[in-house]
C-alpha cells in the first residue's frame, strides 16, 4: 500500500489572508500535477500563525472562513488539509474559536478536526483563544490509505491524541504545526516523531510552517517518518519548500471507528525521486534564523532598507552581516558615530567591515554635539556630567542620530545588543537600545563569537572575503565611552557571566540551586542582581530574532516591582 503525500511548507503571513490563500491553492495545484493523494499545510495557514487578538475581531473571523471556502473549491481530485480557525458552538462557556483542520476534497470541505492539546506555556497563549477539540478519534480513506488528523501540540503528548488514532487504526497521521525555531529543535522534534510512530503504529507527515513572525522565527524542516520509524523525506530549514513522498504502508488492521471515503488509490504515471534535505549545523542554523528573521521582520512590514551605528566591534559587524545577507548592500546604510574615546583601532575595523560587505559607511562626529548638551546640562546638574552620565549622553546621541536618519530615509534601525548584556542592563536606554529590530538581542555573547567565525568560515569556503576581520574578533570588547574601558570591567568575563546567565534566565534556577552546583556565591548573587534590576530596562527594547528556549519577551515575563530573591 503506498500513499503520495505533498508537504505544503509556505512562509505565510499573519493575516494576508488572501496571499496566504493564494498560496496554498498554487501549492495544491503542484500537488495535482504530481498525482498526488492528499497536499497537508500548515496549522493556521490561511491566518498565519499566531493571529493573536485578530481573533478577537469576527470579521477576521469571517474572512477566514471565506478563504477555507475557496480553498476547498479549487479542490478536485487532490485532497487539501489546511489549518484554520473554526467557531465553536455559541452555547457553551469559554473561547468561542477552534484551532482546527478542514479536509477538503472535490470542492468541498468533507471534515473537520478541532486541535485537542492547547499549548499554554513560553510563547504560546492558545487557551487564551481557542477551545479544546474533544471529539472522538476521525479516520479518512485517501489515496486507499486509513488516514487520521492532528494539529501541532496533539503530536507531543506521549500516549495522547496520536495514539489513540494508531489504536483506532490509522496507517498515517497528517500533523500540521507552528512550531517555531530555538536552538536544536529540529533533531528534538525528529526523536518525539520517532517515539510517537512507536506508541501509534502510524506513519507522521510533519508539516511546519516557515518564516520569520515579530520575535519568532519558524524553521520549516518538515518531515516524514514512516511506520518502522525512518525519516523517509524532510524539507528545508529556514526557507519554503514542497515536496512529494510515496509513503509505503504496512497492510492496515481493521479501524475500530468508523472510516469516511474521499478518495481511493490510483496509478501514478510520475515517479518522484527522493526529498532529503541534511540537517544544518547547530551554529548554521542560529544564523540562518537571525537572516530570515530579520529580513521577514523587514520586508514584511514594509520598510525599504535597515541602518545601523557600525561600531568596530564585534556586535554590530555581525548585525551589519546579517542585515546583508538579508536584504542585500543596496538597502543596508551604516554610520560611524566616533566620540573622543572611539580608538583609531575602531574606525578602521568598522571601515573595513563596510568595504567586505560593499555598503556605505557615513560619520557623524559626536563631540561638538556631547560637548554642546554637556554645558546645556551644567547649571541644572551644578556641575559638569561627568562618569555614568557622560557616557550614556553619548550613547544616546548615538540613538538620536540614527532615528534622525531613520525619519528622513524611512529605514529601520537595527539595534546591536546581544543577550548577555540586555540580561544584566549593560545598554542604554534611548540609546544603543534605540531603534525598531534587535537582531541579535537573544544571541549571548559567547554565541556571537561562535556565529562570527561559521560566518566568516562560510565566505571563504566559497573563495570569498570573510566579511568580520580577525582584529574585531580577537580584541576585548568594550563600549568606548571612557577612557581604556573594557566589558570586563564592569561584567564577569563572558566565558564565566553567560553560563550562569543561561541557568538562571532560561533554566529558571534560583541563586541557591546555583551555588550549589559549584557556582561562585558572590558572583552569582551579583550576576541575579543585575538581571533582576534590569527588568524595566528589557520592557522598553525593540522587538528581535528568537533563538533560544527561553528569550526575553513573550517567553520570560517578570514583574518589574519584584522583591523576591532580590539581597
Amino acid at each position: 500500500m503506498v500513499i503520495r503525500v505533498a508537504a505544503a511548507q509556505l512562509n505565510v503571513v499573519v493575516g494576508d489572508l488572501e496571499a496566504n490563500s493564494d498560496a496554498i491553492i498554487a501549492a495544491l495545484a503542484r500537488a495535482e500535477e504530481a498525482q498526488a493523494d492528499v497536499c497537508v499545510f500548515s496549522e493556521l495557514s490561511i491566518t498565519g500563525y499566531p493571529p493573536e487578538d485578530l481573533l478577537c475581531k469576527e470579521r477576521f473571523i469571517d474572512d477566514n472562513l471565506r478563504a477555507l471556502e475557496k480553498i476547498a473549491k479549487a479542490t478536485s481530485r487532490c485532497a487539501a488539509v489546511v489549518g484554520y480557525v473554526a467557531r465553536a458552538p455559541q452555547a457553551s462557556a469559554g473561547p468561542a474559536l477552534y484551532n482546527a483542520a478542514a479536509l477538503c476534497h472535490g470542492g468541498h470541505v468533507v471534515a473537520t478536526y478541532a486541535k485537542h492539546r492547547l499549548p499554554n506555556y513560553a510563547v504560546f497563549d492558545e487557551v487564551r483563544w481557542f477551545r479544546e477539540g474533544k471529539d472522538d478519534p476521525q479516520l479518512f480513506l485517501l489515496g486507499g490509505a486509513v488516514v487520521g488528523l492532528s494539529i501541532c501540540e496533539d503530536v507531543w503528548e506521549p500516549e495522547g491524541p496520536v495514539a489513540a488514532l494508531g489504536r483506532a487504526g490509522a496507517q498515517v497521521v497528517l500533523n500540521l504545526n507552528a512550531s517555531p525555531y530555538s536552538r536544536g529543535r529540529r533533531s528534538q522534534r525528529l526523536t518525539m516523531l520517532t517515539e510517537r510512530v512507536g506508541e501509534s503504529g502510524a506513519a507522521i507527515v510533519y508539516v511546519n510552517q516557515v518564516g520569520g513572525q515579530d520575535e519568532l522565527v519558524f524553521d520549516g524542516a518538515s518531515m516524514v517518518v514512516d511506520q518502522n520509524g525512518q525519516l523517509v523525506a524532510s524539507g528545508a530549514q529556514f526557507a519554503p519548500d514542497f515536496f512529494v513522498v510515496d509513503l509505503l504502508l504496512h497492510e492496515s488492521v481493521s479501524p475500530t471507528v468508523p472510516v469516511h471515503e474521499i478518495s481511493f488509490q490510483e496509478q501514478k504515471s510520475i515517479s518522484l525521486a527522493p526529498h532529503l534535505t541534511p540537517a544544518l549545523t547547530s551554529v548554521a542554523e542560529v544564523y540562518d534564523a537571525l537572516v530570515m528573521g530579520t529580513r521577514d521582520y523587514i520586508e514584511k512590514n514594509g520598510f525599504a532598507g535597515a541602518l545601523l551605528g557600525l561600531s568596530g566591534g564585534i556586535d554590530s559587524a555581525l548585525v551589519a552581516t546579517i542585515a546583508v545577507d538579508a536584504l542585500g548592500k543596496d538597502r543596508v546604510r551604516a554610520f560611524a558615530l566616533p566620540s573622543r574615546f572611539s580608538s583609531v583601532g575602531s574606525k578602521t575595523d568598522a571601515q573595513a567591515v563596510a568595504d567586505n560587505l560593499g555598503i556605505a559607511l557615513d560619520e557623524i562626529a559626536l563631540e561638538r554635539a556631547h560637548h554642546a548638551l554637556s554645558e546645556m546640562l551644567a547649571p541644572a546638574l551644578g556641575h559638569a556630567p561627568s562618569g555614568l552620565t557622560t557616557e550614556n549622553l553619548q550613547s544616546r546621541l548615538r540613538g538620536l542620530l540614527l532615528m534622525a536618519v531613520s525619519n528622513d530615509s524611512g529605514w529601520i534601525v537595527l539595534t546591536t545588543g546581544n543577550k548577555s548584556e540586555m540580561a544584566t542592563g549593560y545598554s542604554t536606554l534611548y540609546g544603543d537600545s534605540a531603534g525598531g529590530f534587535a537582531v541579535i538581542k537573544d544571541v549571548p555573547k559567547t554565541l556571537v563569537y561562535d556565529v562570527c567565525h561559521y560566518r566568516n568560515e562560510r565566505s571563504q569556503k566559497m573563495g570569498e572575503v570573510a566579511p568580520i576581520p580577525t582584529s574585531i574578533i580577537e580584541k576585548p570588547p568594550s563600549a568606548e565611552l571612557r577612557p581604556d574601558q573594557r566589558d570586563d570591567q564592569s561584567l564577569p568575563p563572558y566565558e564565566v557571566l553567560d553560563p550562569i546567565l543561561a541557568a538562571y534566565v532560561e533554566e529558571d534556577l534560583s541563586v541557591p540551586e546555583l551555588i550549589s552546583l559549584g557556582y561562585d556565591e558572590e558572583m552569582v548573587t551579583k550576576i541575579a542582581s543585575l538581571v533582576d534590576r534590569s527588568e524595566y530596562k528589557r520592557r522598553q527594547m525593540p522587538p528581535g530574532v528568537r533563538i533560544t528556549t527561553k528569550a526575553f519577551g513573550k517567553d520570560r515575563r517578570m514583574p518589574i516591582t519584584n522583591h523576591y530573591g532580590r539581597g
